[in-house]
């Protein structure tokens, strides 16, 4: 199959704080090692891009060797954390920048939606930005002319197409770019995180577009975003982006799980003071193979481990697993009746698979005796999230799904066994 893009050993490389090495000698240093086709010597103190650590060097790779190839008519996901390389990634690609280090060797044209504005002038008009970008693009006016109406009509700006583009708001800029990107007759189409910016009903639009110019059009889309599940639905393949460097390049599904594995957070408890008569020693958030992580799919099994001692003869004693939204609403809770004089017992507590919708959840543990005392409450120790890699819901296009996804039963039911019901 014919290659969209190979990108080989792309690197790039920026300066913190001000420009320049800070003295004549080194800076010149740097052009005569340029124009000599070496290596500058300034880069070699570059750090990797990991924004949560102090570093030593003002030097930082924001991407470091990174090899890919992309086929033609292939859909390929982009995603790892805020500072991983993505947007660099794409600057280059679009050759809005260059990489400071490699090659890129691209077939067609390529139209990109970076950020809010890219590539409109603020001073034109809609209009006249749709002929602006076209051109920029190597179309002729009269293929652009041919689009027009399908363009506007998609943006829903019609009224304000003459009007212009910097007194728009931040959604119909979106909405007339992201048109613009997809309509006009480039053989790629890259679209960064910017479709959070538009409303739910047209972002919805917009991955149905992405999905019909990749496999409708056969077009090569290269898609940016922190949504698992519009990867999964739009995307079948994905690379994943880790300080600048590429952790994954595979599946679109296996990208996900890369990216969830590598970004979970531990959410466990131990207690501090273990000489407690009746108490929670340690409790954890696991997978059903009970690895502890707080990232699960929303097609998984989430498990909740804990380790209980009763060493007295204090009778009727629970424990009561609580779960709560962020708002901290109760969702549902789990009560376990504790032994009396047990020692130290383990449960094991599952929430099914496809029951939580797409959210962050915390996890409230509380030993107790009913109607007579609380013996330990346990709060802000345990929480997670769900997150949805493409369900049924997500693919209808529905949202507002509540708190739990529906199990209830619908039937058709005769009319008169209505209206006696209602009598």
């Amino acid at each position: 199959m014919a290659k969209a893009i190979k990108v080989e050993n792309i690197s790039k490389a920026y300066q913190l704080g001000s420009i320049g090495t800070g003295t004549l000698s080194r800076d010149i240093e740097r052009w005569y090692a340029r124009i000599r086709g070496k290596e500058d010597p300034f880069l070699k103190i570059g750090e990797a891009n990991d924004r949560s650590i102090k570093g030593t060097s003002n030097i930082v790779w924001s991407l470091k060797d990174i090899n890919f190839e992309i086929n033609e008519g292939d859909a390929v996901g982009i995603i790892g954390r805020n500072g991983a390389g993505k947007s660099t990634l794409l600057k280059i690609l679009s050759r809005v920048t260059a990489p400071t280090t490699g090659s890129i060797k691209v077939k067609g044209r390529i139209a990109s939606l970076l950020e809010v504005g890219t590539g409109f002038h603020p001073e034109l008009t809609g209009k006249e930005n749709i002929y602006l970008n076209g051109a920029i693009l190597g179309m002729r006016k009269k293929e652009i002319s041919r689009k027009f109406d399908e363009i506007v009509d998609f943006s829903g700006v019609e009224r304000y197409i003459d009007t212009p583009v910097k007194r728009y708001s931040s959604g119909m800029y979106v909405r007339l770019a992201f048109a613009v990107a997809a309509y006009l007759e480039s053989e790629t189409l890259i679209v960064d995180e910017v479709l959070a910016v538009g409303d739910a009903e047209f972002q919805r639009k917009c991955l149905g577009k992405m999905g019909e110019v990749s496999k409708g059009q056969g077009r090569t889309v290269l898609f940016v975003s922190h949504n698992m599940s519009a990867v999964s639905q739009l995307c079948t393949k994905g690379i994943v982006l880790k300080n600048g460097a590429i952790i994954y390049n595979g599946s679109s599904e296996g990208a996900i799980h890369n990216y969830l594995s590598n970004n979970a957070q531990i959410s466990t408890y131990t207690a501090q003071n273990n000489n407690q008569p009746i108490q929670i020693l340690d409790a954890a958030i696991t997978n059903e193979n009970e690895e502890v992580t707080n990232s699960f799919r929303h097609d998984e099994n989430i498990c909740v481990i804990l380790r209980v001692r009763h060493n007295s003869f204090e009778t009727g004693v629970r424990c009561a697993i609580n779960v709560l939204d962020t708002m901290e609403k109760l969702i549902m809770v789990h009560r376990i009746s504790i032994t009396s004089k047990s020692g130290e017992t383990a449960y094991k507590v599952t929430i099914p698979a496809s029951f939580l919708v797409p959210n962050n959840f915390k996890i409230l543990l509380s030993l107790y005796i009913p109607q007579v005392k609380a013996i330990e409450i346990l709060k802000d120790y345990l929480s997670f999230e769900v997150i949805d890699t493409g369900s049924e819901k997500v693919h209808a296009g529905e949202n507002h799904e509540g708190l739990v996804f529906s199990n209830m039963h619908s039937e058709v039911i005769n009319k008169e066994t209505l209206t006696k019901s209602i009598r």
